[in-house]
């Protein structure tokens, strides 16, 4: 049985129910829910696989992201020392959407600026998503963070931490 035949766990969200998260391989990801869009995100055969993030590449080039259908501008920051340039960006339905770590196990999504929820996720099928108090949700929100968690993982240690890390692991 390969993992395109599992039928994994549905995530029961605070919000928006039951929401299944579904990766095949490296290269293909499905959201998908009662209350919220169908999301898709492929990743072409063709690239170089990255073994660090779970959708297998942060080029956009070679990634399409689809919501309800639409295909969708989806742009991952190439990821380096900050934890802002691990941030991923999505434009859809009139909105920008972003998913950038804010501690060591979780991101922060943010759509327009304004802060929505975070998640927390390995980069695998199972995400958390813990949703902010007032601030009104579409299921969109839900789709597109759910995706972007379980294909690009969430969160990331501070500069310092990295830095002292480097420093401690140089030393004899």
């Amino acid at each position: 049985m390969n993992d395109a035949d599992r039928n994994p766990t549905p995530i029961e969200d605070t919000r928006f129910g039951a929401i299944t998260v579904r990766q095949d391989g490296q290269e293909f990801l499905l959201v998908e829910g009662e209350q919220i869009p169908r999301v898709t995100l492929e990743r072409d055969p063709a690239s170089e696989v990255d073994p660090q993030t779970a959708i297998g590449t942060r080029d956009p080039a070679f990634l399409t992201l689809r919501v309800d259908g639409e295909r969708v501008a989806l742009k991952p920051a190439k990821g380096s020392l900050s934890r802002r340039s691990y941030r991923v960006d999505v434009a859809y339905g009139g909105a920008d959407y972003r998913l950038v770590p804010d501690s060591v196990p979780s991101s922060r999504l943010t759509r327009d600026g304004v802060h929505l929820g975070d998640f927390s996720s390995d980069g695998d099928e199972l995400v958390l998503a813990e949703w902010q108090e007032g601030v009104e949700l579409r299921p969109a929100d839900a789709a597109i963070g759910y995706a972007l968690a379980s294909a690009f993982g969430t969160g990331g240690q501070p500069m310092w931490m990295m830095i002292v890390d480097g420093v401690t692991s140089a030393l004899p």
